[in-house]
């Protein structure tokens, strides 16, 4: 992949509304996908979307990702998602949450590829808060029942805000109303609220971008005969085999070393998919500092929250 979503947000780059609604629906068919799987991203930003020459997005950085079991509903840490980026729950310290905060992940995403800006830009997490509840205003106790008590006595300490969403309509000449309807919708304060990736995935200002996507970009849909286009049965599939949250829980008793292995032996092993093996190229010239690497560089790591007391 030669780029990510990030230089081509910040590059001179002309994005059109094709460009905007291939690329979101990209984003969303893939977190369907995972989502499908159990499997939560937890860093879902434009440096994480790899893209091509052909407008072709590929989501990768799966270091802060884990399995996510909708039935139990375990304690996770909060301090996931580049700050950004992270949904409003995040910031007020939840520690039980969904997919919902890889939506919201994307919204800010949707606003950023419209106004080639980041919509909510802040120097600490207090201050992300503050800008969000600008956008949306002040939440209802209801929608801030899995926070912390000290964000939730910050909230009720500033001044009430009144929704401003009119302010979407000017993030760029291109925000049309179906557009600024499916933002809203991605970026409710309430993750029960918020849209879902299916929701957003049937939603009509993708129309177009499905389309186009599976008209000429994808590799699920192909030509017949007489060069007309063969769609696929589904546009947008689900993982088969949801992975189970005791394979995580035992990978977690491994070492780093044995880790390593595993790893290894999985990618060797494993069958080739479309006739080419899936391997690690020793001769790329990344490969010592993947060998010489830890799971994860402090650098690639979120900031922490500061704490609300």
């Amino acid at each position: 992949m030669q780029s990510d979503l990030h230089k081509i947000i910040v590059s001179p780059q002309t994005l059109t509304p094709d460009h905007i609604k291939v690329f979101v629906y990209q984003i969303l068919r893939g977190l369907k996908y995972l989502h499908s799987a159990n499997i939560l991203h937890r860093d879902i930003k434009p440096g994480n979307l790899l893209v091509n020459s052909n407008c072709i997005l590929k989501i990768c950085d799966f270091g802060l990702a884990r399995l996510w079991d909708p039935a139990d509903q375990q304690n996770m840490t909060h301090e996931v998602v580049t700050q950004y980026y992270r949904a409003p729950e995040l910031l007020m310290g939840a520690r039980r949450y969904t997919g919902a905060i890889d939506v919201w992940s994307v919204g800010c995403i949707f606003a950023e590829l419209l106004a080639r800006r980041i919509l909510f830009q802040a120097a600490g997490p207090v201050e992300q808060l503050n800008q969000i509840i600008n956008l949306l205003g002040t939440p209802s106790p209801e929608e801030m029942r899995d926070a912390c008590e000290g964000a939730v006595n910050h909230i009720m300490r500033i001044p009430r805000k009144t929704p401003q969403l009119n302010q979407l309509y000017s993030l760029s000449p291109q925000t049309t109303p179906e557009a600024v309807t499916l933002l809203v919708e991605m970026l409710r304060f309430d993750p029960n609220r918020r849209m879902t990736v299916e929701q957003a995935l049937a939603h009509r200002y993708l129309d177009e971008g499905k389309m186009r996507f599976h008209s000429c970009m994808c590799s699920c849909c192909h030509n017949g005969p007489r060069r007309e286009r063969v769609f696929c049965n589904d546009f947008d599939p689900v993982h088969q085999s949801p992975l189970p949250p005791t394979w995580e829980k035992e990978l977690s008793r491994l070492s780093m070393f044995d880790l390593r292995d595993k790893l290894y032996k999985y990618v060797t092993d494993r069958r080739p998919m479309d006739g080419i093996p899936l391997c690690i190229n020793t001769n790329s010239a990344s490969y010592p500092e993947f060998a010489n690497s830890s799971v994860a560089q402090p650098s690639e790591l979120p900031p922490s929250p500061n704490a609300w007391d």
